[in-house]
């Protein structure tokens, strides 16, 4: 029993902490599922960008800071500007971009970087 709860915090801790920054911005891509027309959009920190119906506002964006290409983290919100309703509120992952995903019949939206 107490061999088990101490595996159980073992693998909760992670070996080495990563450090993370943030950056002013990120670079995200949409895809009109219609058209076939994608859409790079640069979207600084606290600012919204319209893509068709939806208003997609960028809260935050993080990368590790030993390797800034690696990956980066995305929190967004995206509106819905026809219906008023929020569609995606979360943390999109610019490597796993299905993990976290905008379910929209029309539009998908992803993350490709950070941008400082």
């Amino acid at each position: 029993m107490i061999r088990a709860a101490l595996l159980a915090t073992a693998l909760a801790i992670p070996a080495s902490a990563q450090e993370v920054a943030r950056a002013e911005g990120a670079l995200l891509r949409g895809l009109d599922k219609i058209s076939g027309r994608t859409t790079d959009m640069p979207v600084p920190v606290g600012q919204a960008v319209r893509y068709g119906r939806l208003e997609v506002r960028l809260g935050e964006c993080r990368y590790p800071a030993d390797d800034p290409s690696s990956d980066a983290f995305a929190q967004l919100t995206i509106t819905d500007t026809t219906q008023n309703v929020t569609l995606f509120s979360g943390w999109m992952v610019a490597s796993s971009p299905a993990l976290s995903a905008l379910d929209d019949a029309r539009y998908d939206v992803w993350v490709i970087s950070c941008q400082s």
